[in-house]
């Protein structure tokens, strides 16, 4: 999401019995992820998402993107209904914006370092509509404190003008999009928007591995010489669930005010954790 916006959850070892392997990295070796969540949303009580496990960033100040909606806490925004999360971007007057939406973050109660991390989800479409899941910085201690230096990772995102094409990436002060050193790929899902989908990502120490219906179609690798500029992801991190209306990517061929409102529908958040195996 080209974003900025610290609790720290440790990650929970566990033994082989309770685990799926994942490929080899580049140091050769081996590490699995727990077959039950350490961590999880199954959206099944009606209301205002899990106060516990979810808050909300605010704001109509267009989020380093010139985005055009204000992001509330409004149930009419984010609810959870028919055992879903629905985020809904609404076109009406909003603080200083035109277009209401929803971005719920889980810092500070759900940190994570490592581990896989499923999302099944259903996109809204239309000309305009810029979802996204993905993950920040819980912690700022490189470089300038912010983004990029302190990494983004990007499991979906999705721009209504390009339909049924997801996007995966990181973002690091060596590898972002402002300095055209981006590192991602994309894949067409086909009826992204009117099917559910399984997002996912795999962290590891060695690599970050981006998948949609458990097929990897992008992974980073940590090289050797990589320091902090390269490879900050070596400290915890947080979920952010949202869909943004225009901006500099979403907005790049306008925004379709006949298209509102529009849904991302979220069947569930689960996140495994990680274990070492030599």
């Amino acid at each position: 999401m080209f974003i900025i916006s610290l609790s720290f959850l440790s990650s929970v070892f566990v033994c082989c019995s309770d685990s799926t392997k994942i490929p080899d990295t580049a140091d050769n070796t081996t590490y699995e992820f727990a077959t039950t969540p350490s961590w999880q949303d199954e959206f099944n009580t009606p209301g205002k998402p899990d106060p516990a496990k979810w808050s909300y960033d605010l704001g109509d100040h267009g989020w380093g993107n010139n985005e055009l909606e204000n992001y509330t806490n409004k149930i009419e925004n984010a609810e959870v209904e028919n055992g879903n999360l629905v985020i809904t971007a609404i076109k009406e007057k909003s603080g200083k914006a035109n277009y209401s939406s929803a971005r719920l973050v889980s810092k500070g109660k759900g940190d994570f370092l490592y581990g896989k991390f499923e999302i099944r989800a259903k996109l809204p479409k239309g000309l305009g509509t810029w979802p996204a899941i993905w993950m920040l910085f819980s912690q700022d201690n490189y470089g300038n404190k912010g983004w990029p230096d302190n990494g983004e990772i990007d499991i979906m995102e999705h721009v209504g003008f390009d339909q049924d094409r997801v996007h995966g990436n990181v973002h690091t002060k060596a590898f972002n999009h402002s300095i055209k050193t981006n590192k991602g790929n994309n894949v067409t899902v086909v009826k992204a928007s009117e099917d559910f989908h399984i997002y996912s990502c795999e962290w590891t120490p060695d690599a970050i591995s981006i998948l949609v219906d458990g097929n990897a179609y992008f992974k980073f690798t940590k090289e050797k010489a990589y320091q902090w500029q390269e490879w900050p992801f070596d400290k915890p991190f947080h979920l952010i669930l949202n869909i943004a209306v225009g901006g500099n990517w979403g907005g790049q061929k306008g925004v379709d005010d006949s298209i509102f409102p529009q849904k991302m529908e979220v069947d569930y958040v689960r996140v495994y954790p990680l274990a070492e195996k030599k």
